[in-house]
């Protein structure tokens, strides 16, 4: 009865599956990192308006409202059987659901034809202190019945998080590289150079995190290798871990966009644990799984070469939060998240891009996903008015497991100038920039741009997100008053 695989989540879920990528993109676009809550508040409504619909056609007819009920009752169980952590158990959930609703429906619908048609004169008895007594039982069975099924469910992310908060991580045998000084800037409004867990952005599929007892955790590698491994969360513990920052990215960042963040993670390489199965020599991509089902195809050389990819159990000093994959997740420096950041980690198949696809492969996605180099004005902000004067500009720019070369602006289209770029931690980092511009009275258009540092300059030409990522210039306005 895991709360992955409830009625609610598991409709849900099949809903996101379902979707076309312009929907979810407008949902992200319009929403956030809020668009679970906003599905989930959309099902809610959807379901109060179902529910009325069976109780006025129950009323009107014996039985209409409680097929209502029957179907969607179908429906739930139809989406658990979608769900690839569903059990038999979860089953009946849904199962019960609809039997205990369409007998309140019933109960309901025959105390209502028996109350009387007319409203009591003074002195007259109202409708029978029994039936409103039953009423009121029924309804607290329901509720009651809804309450054990949410303490389950509570009860199994409370397990998890105590675990979590119990977990001493071991010290890396290799540590993070310091961070250099002068890498963060320092002006007034700038996003910090290491992103804190509670503001790290969060896309992914699952309507409800996941609740995976690291004790209980197994990594399974599978598929073209010279021998199938399986790892514990404590054997992986015992590995010599590494520590790095890295920046990633979700692809469904718009120009000027926030789904980016840097942190400090703590992890097995990838590579090491392949090299252990042996990967065959027609392979060619590592689909990764979820254990809520989703997956990312991910270039096995990538997995292989000499970057930081690794298996993450630590994020900023700490273990990974529930909702940023915890016990283990992908961290892939270079790639957008769709094509390496799996979070809840269970399996890495070894295969071939012409054989298997990924979750989003079908829905419009490259099947290869490098992070275009890119950059961002976050102070000021669009929009906004300053004085006249000397105007500081601030912000980031980002071409993981590249670097950044140079960031330029420019004002109303005119000559670049370059901006005075901080050190970077490593080239799988963003890095901050400054910018002084002297401005007079009157409303300017602000463009950045970076270039790597193998010469290469981001693209002009603006694109959305799909299939690959976003291009164009980040550009703001700003009011100049004297």
């Amino acid at each position: 009865m895991s709360p992955a695989v409830s009625p609610l989540t598991a409709v849900g879920g099949a809903v996101i599956d379902a979707v076309p990528p312009a929907v979810k993109e407008w949902a992200i676009a319009l929403f956030g990192t809020s668009d679970k809550v906003a599905l989930l508040v959309g099902m809610a409504v959807v379901i109060a308006a179902l529910a009325a619909l069976a109780g006025v056609l129950e009323y009107r007819r014996r039985f209409a409202g409680a097929a209502v009920i029957v179907v969607f009752g179908l429906t739930g169980v139809a989406a658990v059987l979608t769900r690839q952590q569903a059990t038999p158990g979860a089953v009946v959930v849904p199962v019960l659901v609809a039997v205990a609703a369409v007998i309140l429906l019933r109960l309901l619908m025959g105390r209502l034809h028996s109350w009387p048609q007319k409203v009591a004169y003074a002195g007259e008895a109202g409708p029978p202190r029994r039936s409103f007594l039953q009423l009121l039982a029924g309804g607290a069975a329901a509720t009651a019945a809804g309450g054990v099924l949410a303490a389950v469910w509570r009860g199994a992310a409370a397990v998890v998080n105590d675990a979590r908060q119990q977990l001493q991580l071991p010290a890396a045998g290799s540590a993070a590289p310091a961070i250099p000084s002068g890498a963060e800037v320092g002006l007034g409004g700038m996003e910090p150079l290491v992103t804190p867990n509670v503001d790290f952005y969060r896309i992914d599929t699952a309507l409800t995190v996941p609740a995976i007892d690291p004790a209980k955790w197994v990594l399974r590698v599978t598929g073209l290798v010279a021998e199938e491994i399986e790892l514990t969360f404590a054997e992986l513990l015992a590995k010599p871990l590494v520590e790095r920052h890295v920046t990633i990215a979700c692809v469904s960042n718009e120009v000027g966009g926030d789904l980016i963040g840097n942190a400090r993670w703590l992890g097995w390489p990838v590579r090491e644990l392949l090299a252990l199965a042996r990967p065959q020599p027609d392979a060619d991509m590592v689909l990764s799984k979820s254990t809520d089902g989703w997956t990312a195809g991910t270039p096995l050389e990538v997995l292989t070469d000499s970057r930081d990819a690794m298996l993450a159990v630590g994020m900023n000093g700490e273990p990974l939060p529930l909702e940023h994959g915890f016990p283990v997740r992908l961290v892939v420096p270079g790639l957008y998240g769709y094509v390496s950041a799996t979070k809840w980690l269970t399996e890495l198949k070894v295969t071939r891009f012409a054989d298997d696809v990924a979750y989003w492969t079908p829905r419009g996605w490259s099947d290869h996903g490098p992070i275009k180099t890119s950059s961002r004005i976050d102070v000021p902000r669009n929009g906004r008015t300053v004085t006249a004067g000397m105007v500081m500009l601030g912000g980031v720019a980002w071409a993981q497991h590249t670097g950044i070369g140079k960031v330029e602006l420019r004002v109303n289209r005119g000559d670049w100038q370059d901006a005075e770029l901080a050190p970077g931690i490593s080239v799988d980092t963003w890095y901050q920039w400054t910018c002084g511009i002297e401005l007079t009275p009157g409303q300017y258009e602000v463009q950045v741009r970076a270039t790597d540092l193998k010469g290469k300059a981001q693209a002009e030409e603006r694109r959305p997100v799909a299939p690959d990522g976003a291009t164009g210039f980040h550009t703001i306005t700003v009011d100049v008053k004297p």
